[in-house]
C-alpha cells in the first residue's frame, strides 16, 4: 500500500514538474526577456544575463523536484566545471541538460533546431544565445565565438539520448568543435537509476522507485596531441573514436560503482 502511495505521489510530482517547466518556458519570454532587453548593455551582456537567469531557474527547478521526492542526486568533483570550456557528457535522460546548466552559470549549449520552434523552449534558447545545430560550419564558428566570450559550451556528443543497454555511438560534431577551436575537453559522466525519460519513455511512465541521478566530472582531456601532423578531419575522426572508447570504459566502471554502493546500502539496512 505504501509503495502505491509513494508511486502516486511521485507521479503527481512529475506531472507538476513538467507543468512548471512548460509554464516557465512560456512566461520567460513574456516577463523576463523584456526586462533583460530594457537593461543597458551589449548583446553579449544580455546573453550573459539570460544564461544566469536560466542557470538559477534550473537550480530552483532541480531543488523543487528533489523537495517533491521526484528524484535524488549525487554530485562529484563539480568544481572542475568552474574553468571548463568544452563540456562533453553522455545523455541517459531528458533532464541531463537541466542539471548541467544548473551547475554552470556561464553555460552555452548546442541545441537541436526543432527546439527553437517549440513554444516551451524557444524563449530560453533565444534569451541565452544558445547555438542552433543546423549547419556544422556555423556551429564551429559559433562555438569559437562563445569561447571568446568566456562561455562554457555543453555538448552531448551522441547527438541524442542514449538507448539503454546499447553502446555509445558518438557523432563527429563535438570532436570537430574541439579540434577546430583547440578547446580542451571536460568529460562528465551521468548515470540515472532506474532509467527514465529516455527517447522511448513518456513523462507519465514514472519508475516504480525514485530516480537517482549521479554526476561526476573527470579530469580535462587535452586536445593538443591531436593537433599535430594531421588534417583537422583526420584528427576529429581519431578523437571521436578515442572519446567513444573513453566514455564506454569510464561509464562501465562508474555504473558498476553505483551498483556496489547500492549493495552496501542494502547490507547496512
Amino acid at each position: 500500500m505504501l509503495v502505491r502511495i509513494n508511486h502516486a505521489w511521485r507521479w503527481c510530482g512529475t506531472a507538476f514538474s513538467f507543468l512548471v517547466f512548460g509554464l516557465g518556458g512560456i512566461l520567460l519570454p513574456l516577463i523576463v526577456v523584456p526586462v533583460l532587453y530594457s537593461l543597458p548593455g551589449s548583446v553579449e551582456q544580455r546573453e550573459s544575463r539570460g544564461q544566469r537567469v536560466i542557470h538559477h531557474a534550473f537550480r530552483f527547478y532541480i531543488g523543487m523536484m528533489k523537495f517533491l521526492g521526484v528524484l535524488s542526486y549525487d554530485l562529484e568533483s563539480v568544481a572542475k566545471l568552474r574553468d571548463a570550456r568544452l563540456i562533453l557528457a553522455n545523455h541517459p535522460t531528458l533532464i541531463d541538460v537541466i542539471f548541467l546548466i544548473a551547475l554552470v552559470p556561464n553555460a552555452n549549449c548546442v541545441v537541436k533546431g526543432k527546439l527553437v520552434r517549440n513554444p516551451f523552449t524557444r524563449g530560453p534558447i533565444k534569451t541565452a544565445g544558445y547555438i542552433i545545430n543546423e549547419d556544422n560550419d556555423k556551429v564551429i564558428s559559433a562555438a569559437g565565438a562563445a569561447f571568446a566570450k568566456g562561455h562554457a559550451l555543453i555538448v552531448f556528443p551522441e547527438g541524442t539520448r542514449t538507448t539503454p543497454g546499447s553502446a555509445l555511438k558518438l557523432k563527429r560534431g563535438a570532436a570537430n568543435v574541439a579540434i577546430r577551436t583547440a578547446a580542451d575537453i571536460t568529460p562528465v559522466l551521468i548515470s540515472c537509476t532506474p532509467s527514465t525519460l529516455t527517447k522511448q519513455d513518456r513523462w507519465y511512465q514514472v519508475p516504480s522507485s525514485k530516480v537517482h541521478i549521479r554526476i561526476r566530472v573527470n579530469d580535462t582531456i587535452s586536445v593538443a596531441p591531436y593537433l599535430h601532423d594531421t588534417t583537422p578531419s583526420v584528427a576529429a575522426r581519431k578523437l571521436t573514436a578515442d572519446l567513444a572508447d573513453y566514455f564506454g570504459k569510464e561509464l562501465r566502471v562508474y555504473e558498476q560503482s553505483a551498483v556496489g554502493s547500492k549493495a552496501d546500502d542494502y547490507r547496512c539496512a
